[in-house]
């Protein structure tokens, strides 16, 4: 089970997806920031908790009021220009709002489709993006296909394989498959678990599921408090202590594409709560061609959906499958936010006289 997801409990309030909308819209617009931003940002967000991403999802609008309180996160201008090939752009974000600044470049990067079959933005110093899965539905609905990923240039939470200190961050990679049906919707960190999930457990004395996190020693623990106060833990790559070195790579990867193609990140000793950002949306009409890519997507998606399992065990599920289905479910009945989230939005909304969300 992932800590992150939230499950029903007896009397659990939920709240209608629009009035959570309308929430968050007016507490990011009494924060200062202009209705169109705040529109792209508050959509990111409820996008992650229709998908079951609570921890980045409407748990991080108080660290983004924040962040617009103390000036870390820009209100006002635009992103600069740093490179512009055509089918290769950069931008330098100047720590503008990060879902307003990826949605940005998704539609550019659409517009740009007509001309080139591929087309990839860069952007360095972004803010903090939310979660990537909530960007990819809207493309693969347009028959495309989209790569996504991040990593934080100031964050050190991920040890290296074989290490015992933290270098990375956990460089989520998403990327989002058309199949003609159901989309195949992937959003993965390169570490065992995401610093969110660690914190909020970590704040409830909780433990983690599995020993997915090294002491400063380097011995395996589940306990999220080795990572807080000086305890000088981190968490290890996906794969863990047996597997990885995989992890590792794959989170070199990320580091190549976001912080080295876009010209700023570690070697700068960045301090400030941002984003290096790699997007990539492909047109399959510019190669097999549309309707040859859904019949092959189509057909695999289906042959791995109906491989044979073990006798009492589910069918096998394919990436986004679950996140979808809880999607349309919290879209009908509405959605269900974990119990901290709403207390930690309070004092906002009565600094700013905006009524919280009725629950259902």
């Amino acid at each position: 089970m992932n800590p992150a997801i939230v499950t029903a409990r007896p009397g659990a309030p939920r709240f209608p997806a629009e009035e959570l909308r309308r929430f968050g819209h007016s507490l990011l617009c009494g924060s200062g920031l202009a209705e169109d931003r705040a529109g792209d940002v508050v959509e990111v967000l409820l996008e992650g908790d229709l998908l079951g991403h609570t921890t980045h999802g409407f748990a991080l609008l108080p660290p983004y009021l924040r962040a617009l309180k103390e000036g870390t996160m820009e209100q006002h201008g635009e992103p600069q220009v740093i490179a512009d090939h055509g089918a290769a752009l950069t931008w330098d974000g100047r720590y503008l709002p990060g879902p307003w600044l990826v949605r940005r470049a998704i539609h550019e990067a659409g517009n740009r489709l007509s001309k080139h079959p591929v087309v990839t933005i860069v952007i360095r110093r972004s803010h903090h993006i939310g979660c990537l899965q909530a960007y990819l539905k809207p493309v693969t609905d347009a028959d495309r296909f989209i790569l996504l990923t991040c990593s934080d240039p100031q964050s050190r939470t991920v040890t290296p394989h074989g290490g015992a200190s933290p270098r990375y961050s956990p460089n989520p990679l998403a990327v989002g498959i058309p199949t003609g049906g159901l989309p195949i919707l992937i959003d993965i960190s390169m570490s065992s678990t995401a610093n969110g999930t660690c914190q909020r457990l970590a704040a409830a004395g909780e433990r983690l599921p599995g020993p997915w996190l090294v002491d400063r020693e380097g011995q395996p623990t589940d306990h999220p408090r080795v990572l807080f106060n000086n305890r000088g833990g981190a968490i290890l790559p996906l794969g863990g202590m047996d597997l990885g070195y995989k992890g590792f790579a794959l989170g070199l990867f990320v580091e190549a594409l976001t912080n080295a193609l876009g010209g700023h990140g570690r070697a700068d000793g960045e301090a400030r709560w941002g984003a290096s950002v790699f997007l990539q949306i492909i047109d399959p009409e510019g190669f097999g061609g549309r309707e040859a890519f859904l019949r092959e997507t189509g057909f695999f998606a289906q042959f791995c959906a109906e491989t044979p399992v073990p006798a009492g065990k589910p069918p096998v599920r394919l990436p986004g499958q679950a996140a979808l289905a809880r999607r349309a479910d919290q879209l009908a009945r509405g959605v269900l936010l974990h119990p901290t989230i709403l207390p930690a939005l309070m004092p906002w909304a009565e600094a700013f006289g905006v009524k919280p969300p009725p629950g259902i």
